[in-house]
């Protein structure tokens, strides 16, 4: 099997919610900005990249504090993308610096918003993702999305 090379972005702001964001055409399927990493780019390029096309932040807007993974997860049956059967995802902690301006792409994502970790619901991550965002949220929250 091959795994296209992804980054994904969990941002927190003082007093612990974390941000996520609405797939547009898929009403509450709510996700963490993420994207593909290209060939020549290291996974903290391709974070800083993604994090500025998908919700116009800079890299002086967050501070990273971690990065965990690979995370793994096929695609449904039949589907490939850039050659690959699923996804390897590296996901970053970060927390805000000052108060973020957050500006969704509207080809992406059609709105966001704050939360606490304990309060996302596993049925807001298609299914082929739940395994991910399970073991993402027990490693990072020590939170057992169920």
């Amino acid at each position: 099997m091959k795994f296209r090379r992804n980054v994904a972005f969990i941002l927190t702001r003082p007093g612990g919610e974390i941000l996520v964001c609405e797939r547009k055409g898929f009403r509450n399927s709510w996700q963490f900005p993420q994207g593909g990493a290209r060939d020549e780019e290291s996974n903290l390029e391709a974070l800083r990249r993604e994090v500025e096309e998908e919700i116009s932040l800079t890299p002086s807007a967050y501070r990273i504090i971690s990065e965990r993974g690979p995370y793994r997860y096929i695609f449904r049956s039949g589907f490939r993308k850039e050659g690959c059967d699923g996804q390897e995802q590296r996901y970053f902690l970060a927390e805000c610096v000052g108060t973020p301006n957050i500006a969704v792409d509207k080809k992406e994502f059609s709105s966001f918003r704050w939360l606490p970790p304990g309060a996302f619901q596993i049925d807001w991550v298609p299914p082929i993702k739940r395994d991910v965002y399970r073991q993402v949220f027990e490693d990072f929250f020590n939170i057992v999305l169920r």
